[in-house]
């Protein structure tokens, strides 16, 4: 299962070193990852693959909640497919 993975919050030390292992915690792999900082918050899209992932996708879901309560960020996963379909539907109506 491919998933898209955003994260955004205010900037402080160590976002990605949470995120990336609680992601290899679960073995989601990290496909693809994009990160910035845009005045004081930090900003990180991931591509990530969870086929070797054993827990469902709501218990995924459920322990980024966890770390994003803890660390004050908000996290998001979303499969891929719907993320790609959401695109798609965005670029037909927008006539591209």
């Amino acid at each position: 299962m491919k998933a898209i993975v955003s994260v955004v919050g205010k900037d402080k030390k160590g976002i990605i070193a949470q995120v990336s292992s609680c992601l290899f915690d679960m073995s989601i792999n990290i496909e693809n990852i994009s990160q910035t900082i845009m005045q004081d918050y930090f900003t990180m899209i991931m591509a990530v693959d969870a086929s070797e992932c054993s827990i469902k996708f709501d218990a995924i879901k459920q322990n980024l909640n966890t770390l994003a309560e803890r660390m004050g960020l908000e996290i998001h996963i979303q499969l891929q497919s719907i993320f790609d379909s959401m695109h798609q539907i965005d670029t037909v109506k927008k006539g591209l």
